[in-house]
């Protein structure tokens, strides 16, 4: 008796009905990455390398970007249904220290005041010449002008990240930035 026919059992069990598995488009994380980060792969500010197209990530709807810490280190790529992440390296500015002799004056970092408070009614707009969108949601963190957020909108699966352009008004990542 061989165990092939064993061990073969279970994977066609387990396989989908029509032999087809619908994996995630690697090329448009990497597009909603660029488009997140406002840099092209390779950049500084950008992601170091493109995601790895070996990468079989089981197809996602609504995929969430979000910083991986306030350094802007790497970016996080998720999704809720089915479950899922992983962290994209970005390509950090590296400082370099002005000279004694020619130092400028340095300002002190003032943080912006939110336009966006976490509970608040946000509508979430985006389009182009002839197309626009619009859904309305509610704001899961507070924003200030151009910064990212979570919105939680009706009948979605998972929150959608959005860019706070003035109180009430947002727009998504990649549209009007």
């Amino acid at each position: 008796m061989t165990l092939f026919p064993l061990l073969l059992a279970p994977l066609l069990a387990a396989a989908p009905m029509g032999g087809v598995v619908a994996f995630q488009d690697i090329g448009g994380l990497d597009r909603a990455v660029a488009a997140f980060t406002s840099r092209p792969v390779g950049a500084e500010g950008g992601a170091r390398t493109p995601i790895d197209p070996r990468l079989r990530l089981a197809q996602c709807s609504t995929v969430a970007l979000a910083w991986r810490t306030e350094a802007h280190d790497a970016v996080v790529v998720s999704c809720s249904g089915p479950d899922w992440r992983i962290f994209v390296p970005v390509i950090r500015a590296v400082a370099v220290a002005p000279t004694t002799a020619a130092r400028p004056a340095v300002a002190a970092a003032v943080k912006a005041e939110p336009v966006i408070r976490r509970g608040d009614p946000v509508v979430i707009e985006a389009g182009s010449n002839g197309f626009s969108i619009s859904r309305e949601g509610v704001a899961m963190a507070d924003a200030p002008p151009g910064g990212r957020f979570m919105v939680k909108v009706e009948d979605a699966k998972g929150p959608v990240q959005a860019i706070a352009i003035e109180p009430g008004h947002a727009t998504l990542p990649g549209w009007g930035e």
